[in-house]
């Protein structure tokens, strides 16, 4: 009988054994971390490693540039690696853009506006460097460009798609847009088959045991794109009695994490075509409108979701939990609180 993956995917994602050390290592290890909750992405962080705060985050992103967000997989909002940009950009946004077109029509933008809200934004951008969403807003108005309900932020998407711009540096507390070609080295040609073979390799480094599916419902491909990845480092891989496959000579998992408090869209919850391992009978944890709530986890799965208001975290018990489970997550929420600044 195989052992369940569980203990294997929870030291892929560097939540059990040495925590990382720095922002930058936990995108190396996860590729892409979902990145459409600011904090979310910040936990995401804070729950893989040591000596690490949000402001380093900030850092990474504003100054050292080695981290941006932009949208990659499956059409959503990404924290990934500088230098891992210009292939999974390349990869993932190709079939993003005929649907960007689609939604924009939706919004009430013609295909002429499209066109013109495009060059906008990337004048914008090229005249008076980075600009948060609400300046390239008024920017558009003022051009008479339709920004009404989603309009702003698919056009924003088509832009981004279109490896024109993406989310660099804080301003303030926005995220602010940044052209490519100012923010980033240039942009090498990228060939399809080896990035197909990376993305495959270095999926599994963060998300081992997987399979093709898992592959290609993160990664928003189409399971032949997966399995040519998988195919490509074939020589790689070994094949585990679940059908499930891992690089070869992956080290024995680590015992499984301490109970800790989990950000909105961990990662956790989003590698593979299944949660249930984690969540359990707890599914509301994952509401019907796709929002991915904080959580707790002890002994690698959730018993517990959790919010911060007013400087203050609050746990909500989902099951019954041990004396000494409870106080660990009471003192992992006060190191939230340290992690982001109150």
């Amino acid at each position: 009988m195989p052992r369940p993956p569980l203990a294997e995917r929870l030291t892929a994602q560097a939540l059990s054994g040495e925590p990382l050390r720095s922002p930058e290592a936990v995108a190396e290890r996860l590729l892409a971390v979902q990145g459409q909750d600011p904090r979310g992405a910040r936990l995401a962080v804070r729950a893989r490693t040591a000596g690490v705060s949000a402001a380093d985050v900030d850092r990474a992103l504003s100054e050292e540039r080695s981290l941006l967000i932009t949208w990659l997989n499956r059409g959503t909002l990404h924290l990934v690696r500088s230098e891992d940009y210009p292939w999974l950009q390349a990869l993932t946004t190709p079939p993003l853009r005929t649907s960007a077109a689609r939604r924009l029509r939706q919004e009430g933008v013609g295909e002429k506006d499209v066109e013109r809200a495009v060059r906008i934004v990337e004048k914008a951008l090229a005249d008076e460097g980075p600009q948060t969403r609400a300046q390239l807003r008024k920017r558009l108005e003022r051009q008479k460009v339709p920004t009404a309900g989603q309009a702003l932020i698919h056009i924003l998407f088509l832009v981004a798609v279109r490896g024109i711009a993406v989310r660099g540096p804080m301003v303030g507390k926005e995220h602010a847009y940044v052209l490519v070609s100012d923010w980033l080295d240039p942009q090498k040609p990228v060939d399809r088959e080896r990035a197909l073979a990376e993305l495959a390799r270095r999926y599994l480094v963060g998300h081992g045991p997987a399979d093709d599916r898992d592959l290609a419902r993160w990664a928003g491909l189409p399971l032949r794109d997966a399995r040519a990845g998988l195919g490509a480092i074939a020589g790689e891989l070994e094949e585990r009695p679940d059908g499930l496959v891992e690089l070869k000579g992956r080290a024995e998992p680590e015992p499984l994490p301490p109970p800790r408090l989990l950000g909105a869209f961990d990662p956790l919850l989003l590698g593979w075509t299944s949660r249930e391992e984690v969540v359990g009978p707890h599914k509301l944890l994952v509401t019907n409108n796709g929002i991915f709530r904080p959580f707790a986890l002890v002994e690698g799965r959730a018993v517990a979701r959790w919010g911060l208001s007013g400087g203050k975290v609050t746990i909500e018990h989902l099951d019954e939990v041990k004396k000494k489970d409870a106080a660990a997550l009471e003192a992992d929420a006060q190191r939230v609180l340290e992690f982001l600044g109150f």
